[in-house]
């Protein structure tokens, strides 16, 4: 017999799983690891993304970590920049790289690179990188050297990293220590002694799909996929990979939503009740970015474009019991709250102490100021 499970359950016990109803008492890199990485593109959301979920924490935790061969920073999920662990790392690339959007028609007319030309490339990548710390301008030079390879100078250098990415995904290269206020690239072998590689796919898949919905479910293949990046894996590549997880996810009827949790979690995830918790998270956190801003349940569908704004940028939230309730953000000594008009009465206490924490974590005083919106 299905399970049933209402929603408020799912986001409770997602709170839980994520570190924030309680707050936890974990390292920076089991952070990392709990929530399938750590969206990153704007480092300071990604550190405090990181220390909400702790008890304790210092700034520059995750710089160490990453000193320390703890996470590697590279582009994954969506093709956007993500914190991993060295260990899991590679299976979370190994399903994007699946999709090998890189031999596609419109990929080659772009760039004009042969899917035998880009195996070529990344040769001469890997060779560039090995037992090496280089700038982005440094490995450019190293590639345009190298007969054939002149014309994809100027690819590389966009800000957007496109023709990096694919490399990224098939582990060939991540983020190194910054020189300065230049970013610079090596592999991730370098980066970490924990590096563990990047497995086959259907390999992976087993791997990705258990510790995602270790944080994300109840959930269903599409979000997964859309998670993983929309388009970039077929959809029946990714049911099928759900089909031979077999007995170990359990379906549950979630509010007359087909959904998956794994099997050993079904009983914790029956059990647990509802919450009020309020926490403050920062723009492109994970509780977010997980299921993705179309989650209607998280997001408020009417309220999703104060959420998600131009450009991709993501705002910081006020999660109340799992629900996305509002948006805030500092200006000068003031931690200004847009509260949703359709949330209810306004969680003055529990937004203060959401206050009072985020000021001991910033190291300033700040003070609470809210607005219905």
């Amino acid at each position: 017999m299905t399970a049933k499970v209402t929603w408020p359950q799912a986001l409770a016990w997602r709170m839980r799983r994520h570190f924030l109803d309680p707050v936890g008492d974990q390292p920076v890199a089991a952070v990392v690891r709990r929530l399938c990485g750590v969206q990153s593109q704007v480092a300071s959301y990604a550190e405090l993304g990181v220390r909400v979920r702790r008890k304790t924490s210092k700034a520059g935790e995750i710089a160490r970590a990453m000193s320390e061969g703890r996470v590697i920073k590279t582009w994954a999920m969506r093709g956007t920049l993500h914190l991993l662990t060295p260990e899991e790392g590679g299976t979370f690339l190994s399903l994007i790289a699946a999709g090998r959007s890189w031999e596609r028609p419109a990929w080659e007319r772009y760039f004009g690179l042969s899917p035998k030309q880009f195996e070529a490339l990344r040769h001469v990548i890997r060779e560039a990188l090995d037992g090496k710390v280089l700038t982005r301008e440094e490995l450019i030079a190293a590639v345009v050297s190298r007969r054939g390879f002149g014309h994809v100078g100027d690819a590389m250098r966009s800000g957007w990293g496109t023709l990096f990415k694919p490399f990224a995904w098939q582990g060939d290269l991540c983020f190194g220590p910054s020189k300065g206020n230049r970013a610079t690239f090596t592999s991730p072998k370098a980066a970490s002694s924990r590096w563990a590689g990047v497995p086959e796919p259907d390999t992976a898949a087993a791997l990705a799909i258990a510790s995602y919905l270790r944080v994300y479910g109840p959930a269903t293949a599409e979000a997964f996929s859309f998670w993983i990046g929309s388009g970039r894996v077929g959809k029946r590549r990714v049911r099928d990979w759900f089909k031979a997880l077999g007995p170990r996810l359990a379906e549950v009827d979630l509010e007359g939503e087909r959904a998956y949790v794994l099997a050993d979690d079904l009983a914790e995830l029956a059990s647990t009740k509802p919450t009020r918790t309020v926490r403050l998270l920062p723009g492109f956190d994970q509780f977010v970015m997980g299921p993705g801003t179309g989650d209607g349940h998280v997001v408020p569908a009417r309220r999703r474009t104060a959420v998600s704004k131009q450009a991709g940028w993501i705002s910081p939230v006020v999660l109340a019991g799992g629900v996305v309730r509002g948006t805030w953000g500092v200006a000068g000594d003031r931690l200004k709250v847009g509260w949703f008009t359709e949330a209810g009465a306004v969680q003055r206490t529990a937004l203060r102490g959401e206050v009072e924490r985020l000021s001991t974590i910033l190291g300033r005083d700040l003070e609470l100021e809210v607005s219905l919106t």
